[in-house]
């Protein structure tokens, strides 16, 4: 079978695709206007800056932006501000948490995951315009999976930067129904929105660059539907998809330093109470370690459990 045709972009845009411990770069270039949009996981930082320095032949990284404050998304902030001191564009709603650093408001403490403190020069809010690469660029606000996410939409390119709201086969987890807030909803309706704008490429936050644009959103709509069928869905999901994340990040733990993680961890506490009251700790990590092993997700190996991709 023949591999599909990669989309075509704009000579000032190139997209570092980098999987699912970090999530996808954009880096747009002209002239002295560099920017990056997302920055991947903190323990991909290095890379990350190797990459755009790579790509900039000896210019400095003038911006950053990002979609949104997960640690996947903004993990390389602070390392390119200690490289060449960005000025940094985040959601508005996420302002004062960045500025006092709340890792609990800003979900690392409660997803026991990392990142390091970075600090921002400007917000983005639904409507307003930015010019990267030469390009005007729509800030479309995204709520579903986070409740403060942007996408950026080039409409003269046809182009959206969707960070988590919509990958080829599906979007991310939907995080604030986990907390007792309404995410499905917003998701329902961020799609809606995708679907009526004359969208050419879709860039997402994982996975690779797509153009069937109407077939992926008909997906993410079913994918919908039945998690919030039953909100429990959501939530067995949602603990898979940690766990997975931080055997991305360690690759290799034993099988008693990932079950101590997990009782750490207060969002899978939170998420044992409210889904899952009938069940320990210890059976809902068995039961998810299982599921990993089963689809070649994970591997066991005596007291050790091993990421696979």
């Amino acid at each position: 079978m023949s591999e599909r045709p990669v989309p075509q972009l704009p000579a000032t845009m190139r997209v570092f695709e980098r999987g699912w411990l970090s999530a996808n770069n954009i880096l747009f270039a002209e002239g002295d206007d560099t920017v990056l949009v997302d920055t991947g996981y903190v323990t991909h930082a290095p890379q990350t800056v190797a990459l755009v320095a790579t790509a900039l032949q000896g210019r400095p990284l003038a911006r950053v932006i990002n979609t949104h404050l997960h640690s996947d998304h903004c993990g390389g902030n602070a390392a390119l501000q200690a490289r060449w001191q960005p000025r940094t564009a985040i959601p508005a709603a996420e302002a004062a948490a960045v500025a006092a650093w709340d890792t609990e408001a800003l979900s690392y403490k409660a997803t026991g995951q990392q990142c390091d403190r970075f600090t921002f020069d400007s917000v983005l809010s639904d409507g307003d315009t930015l010019r990267l690469g030469g390009i005007d660029w729509q800030v479309v606000a995204a709520p579903g999976h986070d409740p403060h996410a942007v996408m950026l939409f080039a409409p003269a390119e046809r182009i959206l930067i969707s960070g988590d709201a919509l990958w080829e086969n599906g979007f991310g987890v939907i995080f604030p129904e986990l907390e007792g807030e309404s995410g499905f909803a917003e998701q329902a309706a961020v799609l809606a929105r995708i679907a009526q704008l004359d969208v050419r490429v879709v860039i997402p936050g994982h996975g690779s660059m797509f153009t069937d644009v109407a077939a992926a959103v008909e997906r993410a709509q079913g994918r919908l539907a039945y998690l919030s069928a039953d909100p429990s869905r959501n939530a067995a999901h949602a603990v898979k998809v940690l766990v997975k994340f931080k055997l991305l990040e360690a690759q290799r733990m034993t099988l008693a330093a990932l079950a101590a993680w997990m009782e750490a961890a207060p969002l899978m506490a939170h998420m044992r109470e409210r889904f899952m009251p009938e069940q320990q700790m210890a059976e809902i990590f068995a039961q998810t370690v299982g599921a990993l092993a089963r689809v070649g997700a994970a591997q066991i190996e005596g007291e050790w459990v091993v990421n696979r991709d």
